[in-house]
């Protein structure tokens, strides 16, 4: 082998031996910024979003009862499923008639239930020794009942409404109930309140933390009114009943109150 070939390889093998030398290099200086950087990260949170808090707010907004709901039921009881159906029906036509006296639309008034059930007889029990030739209930009738639920916009006429079921002889009466039968615009207040009570509550956090309060970046909702109590002065039948039939009865309507509370969630810089 001439010396100029000679040469040659011995000049290629240093350049090759320098090659594998800056790979081995390159990659021991790779692992050690991978390294170095799982440590950095060791114990911190993965979520690489905005720094926020969350706080929550509510609301309450109180609103006079628009309306007023009452439910009577008619019952009757006759030998027959038609004979009680027909009583039932000229009883329930004369509540309804009492009440479209005090200018209650038929808009207002909904059939909510009808029944008709079979009354039964039970015999007497076997005594020893005697051989019993009926000891199976027996039908001995059928009961009709029709629920009707009547909406009262006037609800200062709530009052006249049950001493006109009285006088009907109308069995049960339960209510008034009071109502808002539109309830979004003291929602809205209520949510309004709610809000504003939420963002004093972050700046007061914020304060606190010593950061600055960004943007809304999240937020949610729940609530709804608390119905007034059910008052029952002209309740379920017998001397209730009459009284509703002698006098109108006071009936104290109070406020409807809605509360709304809300989650919001801000950005803190």
């Amino acid at each position: 082998m001439n010396q100029s070939l000679r040469q040659f390889l011995d000049s290629y093998g240093r350049w090759v031996g320098f090659a594998a030398l800056a790979v081995l290099v390159l990659l021991a200086l790779f692992l050690l910024v991978k390294t170095v950087d799982a440590f950095d990260r060791m114990g911190k949170s993965p979520y690489s979003g905005p720094n926020v808090i969350t706080v929550t707010g509510t609301g309450k907004a109180e609103t006079p009862p628009t309306i007023a709901r009452i439910v009577f039921t008619v019952e009757e009881t006759a030998g027959t499923v038609a004979e009680a159906q027909d009583k039932a029906s000229l009883k329930a036509t004369a509540a309804l008639d009492a009440l479209h006296d005090l200018d209650i639309p038929d808009d207002d008034m909904q059939a909510t239930g009808y029944q008709t059930n079979p009354q039964y007889e039970t015999p007497q029990p076997c005594r020893p020794g005697v051989i019993c030739t009926q000891n199976s209930p027996r039908i001995i009738g059928y009961q009709v009942s029709q629920t009707v639920t009547v909406k009262i916009r006037n609800t200062d006429r709530a009052g006249e409404a049950l001493q006109a079921l009285g006088t009907t002889g109308v069995q049960n009466i339960s209510g008034p109930n009071f109502e808002v039968d539109d309830d979004s615009e003291v929602m809205a207040e209520a949510r309004g309140k709610a809000i504003e009570d939420a963002r004093v509550q972050a700046k007061t956090l914020t304060k606190q933390l010593g950061v600055r309060l960004g943007e809304v970046v999240a937020f949610s909702e729940n609530g709804g009114g608390y119905p007034m109590p059910m008052y029952e002065s002209a309740a379920k039948g017998g001397i209730a009943t009459d009284m509703a039939v002698r006098n109108v009865v006071p009936l104290p309507q109070g406020q409807e109150e809605s509360v709304v509370t809300v989650s919001v969630t801000y950005e803190i810089k």
